[in-house]
């Protein structure tokens, strides 16, 4: 499984502006309301807080992996966010997040999902690949970097 398989280039947002966990919430999932037909962003937004709820995904080392499953999904999307400044997200470290993986699946594809959830951490425990995500000059460049992950 690659990650990179799961990707598009303009759910890639190099610079997040967000301050709040639910402000970040929002500017993820809404790249997908313009990319995914009948995509209601309120819906996915509500079931990302309903699962950060249950336990944080702010998992440490600055990276935030949100997650949740929508019925009116066709196939899993992922999106991927930066934040220069860093968003406090009740981290397990509690240190604000930096780096955010974003994904949401229908709701027939569980193992699925979990795998995927499963390869973004294990990508993540590099640090080379954590200070190259951090360092990217652009949007451009962190594509290039993740296509092949």
């Amino acid at each position: 499984m690659k990650l990179g398989d799961y990707l598009e280039k303009e759910l890639i947002i190099p610079a997040l502006t967000s301050a709040t966990k639910a402000e970040v919430l929002a500017e993820l999932v809404s790249p997908l309301a313009s990319t995914t037909a009948s995509f209601d962003a309120e819906q996915a937004v509500s079931v990302l807080l309903e699962r950060e709820k249950l336990g944080t995904t702010g998992i440490g080392d600055g990276i935030a992996i949100p997650h949740g499953k929508l019925e009116s999904l066709e196939k899993i999307r992922v999106v991927v966010g930066r934040s220069i400044e860093g968003v406090e997200f009740e981290a397990l470290d509690f240190k604000p997040c930096h780096i955010f993986f974003l994904v949401l699946a229908p709701e027939q594809v569980a193992g699925l999902h979990l795998r995927l959830l499963a390869q973004i951490s294990r990508l993540l425990k590099d640090e080379n690949f954590r200070r190259e995500f951090l360092q990217a000059e652009d949007g451009e460049t962190l594509w290039k970097l993740l296509k092949n992950s």
